[in-house]
């Protein structure tokens, strides 16, 4: 990262988990069965719809408390697992908040008596895996007419694409099927508000002209200096 600190790189990391009981089963999903289909859980209000709500506020302000640049938490796709953003950072201080949001998670999880896992497919079948969607820019992004700079990125990330899944996390495969929101893990895509491609151009980004990047092939259990090493490394070293 001391190579490029004149490039300013920036990093957002959305941190998915999931939560268990003790047993190993998904947090409050009914013992013996199923929860109804996914699509009333993402950013769901109300009983039924969200899970431990409590438990994720809790770790929201201990973040806050242990000043970790956390800016937001959502419920999402699939019952009982949640997300959490961090950033923006810059440079490897990107990991090192990350890694602390995710040792405050797990420790105030223990105060309910509930697991976290950060496996990118806890469960089989027609459920949404976990990510670690990173997003990612530069100065030159973020400037007027950065629209350029993003697309010769996204250029080059497409040649390196394999040596990024390499870095992007363990058992991903089972997660990047093309399916659930996923581009599949062996092409590489990318688009303008397509959640199905590897890189993602957020729509407003792409209206304005200038921004930054998602990356969504990282899978949840990736290691945060990983995934922003290989991004700099590809895009501008």
């Amino acid at each position: 990262m001391e190579q490029v600190t004149e490039i300013e790189p920036w990093f957002g990391l959305e941190q998915e988990y999931t939560l268990f009981d003790v047993d190993d089963k998904p947090y409050q999903w009914p013992k013996g069965g199923f929860p109804g289909p996914q699509g009333p859980y993402y950013c769901g209000v109300g009983t039924g719809k969200v899970f431990a709500r409590d438990l994720i506020e809790a770790h929201y302000r201990a973040c806050l408390y242990a000043g970790v640049n956390i800016s937001g938490i959502n419920a999402e796709v699939m019952p009982s697992q949640w997300e959490f953003q961090v950033g923006p950072c810059e440079g490897i201080s990107m990991g090192d908040h990350l890694w602390m949001a995710r040792f405050l998670l797990v420790r105030i999880a223990e105060e309910w008596g509930v697991k976290v896992s950060f496996h990118p497919k806890p469960l089989a079948g027609d459920w949404n895996g976990a990510g670690c969607h990173s997003n990612y820019s530069t100065k030159a992004m973020r400037e007027p007419g950065g629209m350029k700079a993003i697309e010769e990125a996204i250029e080059k990330l497409s040649k390196k694409h394999m040596e990024h899944i390499a870095v992007y996390g363990e058992d991903n495969e089972m997660r990047l099927t093309g399916r659930h929101e996923t581009g599949h893990i062996g092409t590489f895509s990318s688009g303008i508000a397509n959640r199905g491609a590897s890189i993602r151009i957020p729509r407003h980004v792409a209206a304005q002209g200038f921004g930054y990047l998602e990356d969504r092939r990282p899978a949840s259990n990736v290691d945060p200096y990983r995934v922003t090493a290989a991004l700099v490394e590809t895009t501008c070293l």
